[in-house]
């Protein structure tokens, strides 16, 4: 069963927390998973971006996916991030998170080798023909220092196990020249919390959101309104915390969120080198737009 098939709405990017020591807190990410579900997320993406998971050995994937595998227990989708630059690696990554009960997976093109359109056509198809559970092709050149071309994306997004793609470029041409490829069985998803309504409306099935680390029923509730024909309420919650949503960038992600996190009393722990804390100037900045949010006194 495809999972992700007309899925719509908000998939945080979850954080990973740890502890003082530097180890993964599965007692708070048990708590997160939770609340989310409480809070109306409509997936769990782990071991992302956000989840700080370049830092983390294969072993700590693997115990932080079957943690949120087995709180999740069914009740939403789980998406693992898979990635690599090696696509040995990723196929690898890939079929472990497979077994291990994931719904889904997040497949970023391939960091610092830049390859040519056909080596990133085949970085995603060597994987996507050896799974049977969907993926989710994830375009962040900012990241990467590459895009993922239209034409590979024309030819993945009839594969099959291609279920859609997370546009993170922040470059609303090219989303529009993708979305002739959006259909029944490949979805175009937001990777940048701030222009979701704009992306919604060339027919975006929602975000995979860092803002809904913090803010995860208004995230929600943000998309669901732009889907029910509510648009006006829509775009009143995404202009009422674009600056915030802007503020968790002001620093190479997921440094802002995770520190959010802590000021809100979270409990997101440490960073993991080469993260390290916000600048003091940064830290106050964003302390005021948590106050201005209503979430900090």
């Amino acid at each position: 069963m495809n999972k992700l098939q007309g899925l719509k709405g908000s998939i945080v990017a979850l954080v990973t927390p740890f502890r003082e020591d530097g180890s993964v807190n599965f007692e708070q990410l048990r708590q997160w998973v939770e609340w989310h579900i409480e809070n109306k997320t409509d997936a769990i993406l782990t071991l992302g971006t956000t989840g700080e998971s370049s830092t983390m050995s294969h072993e700590e994937d693997d115990d932080v996916l079957r943690c949120v595998v087995e709180t999740v227990a069914g009740r939403v989708p789980v998406i693992a991030g898979t990635g690599s630059n090696s696509t040995q690696t990723m196929l690898e990554k890939s079929q472990r998170a497979e077994a291990l009960g994931a719904d889904g997976l997040l497949l970023i093109s391939p960091y610092y080798n830049k390859a040519n359109a056909e080596g990133m056509y085949r970085h995603f198809a060597t994987v996507v023909d050896q799974v049977n559970i969907p993926a989710i092709l994830y375009n962040v050149p900012g990241r990467t220092g590459c895009s993922i071309s239209v034409d590979v994306v024309e030819r993945l997004s009839v594969h099959p196990n291609v279920a859609g793609i997370k546009e993170a470029s922040g470059d609303m041409s090219y989303a529009m020249k993708i979305a002739h490829c959006i259909s029944d069985n490949f979805a175009l998803w937001c990777g940048n919390d701030d222009i979701t309504i704009p992306l919604l409306s060339i027919g975006g099935s929602g975000v995979i959101s860092v803002w809904a680390n913090i803010m995860p029923r208004q995230c929600h509730d943000m998309v669901m309104n732009y889907f029910n024909g509510n648009r006006e309420a829509a775009v009143e919650t995404a202009v009422k915390y674009l600056s915030l949503m802007n503020g968790l960038f002001m620093e190479v992600n997921p440094i802002p969120v995770k520190t959010a996190m802590n000021m809100m009393g979270m409990n997101a722990g440490t960073f993991r080198l080469p993260l390290y804390e916000m600048t003091s100037a940064h830290q106050e900045t964003l302390r005021g737009m948590l106050r201005e949010a209503g979430l900090l006194a």
